[in-house]
């Protein structure tokens, strides 16, 4: 992120707890870092964070197929 590693850790605690707001420009930076997508830093459950990371490393083509499949499971009564 371009940050001391002695100062990135700090701030990035202070992030996970809440006592400061990361704004998108440093959680784009966070992501890119973590190799992972945006979404993932926002998802609110571990669940939702790796089914959207899996998500993301599918060809479009899977992607589209899944989604479909979740659709028609979900309009299911």
């Amino acid at each position: 992120m371009g940050l001391p590693e002695d100062v990135a850790g700090v701030r990035i605690n202070r992030y996970e707890r809440a006592v400061h707001d990361c704004d998108t420009e440093t959680a784009q930076k966070m992501a890119k870092a973590l190799g992972v997508s945006l979404a993932y830093l926002y998802a609110e459950t571990d669940e939702l964070a790796e089914l959207i990371q899996e998500f993301g490393q599918m060809t479009a083509k899977e992607q589209k197929e899944l989604l479909e499949k979740v659709k028609a499971r979900s309009a299911k009564p």
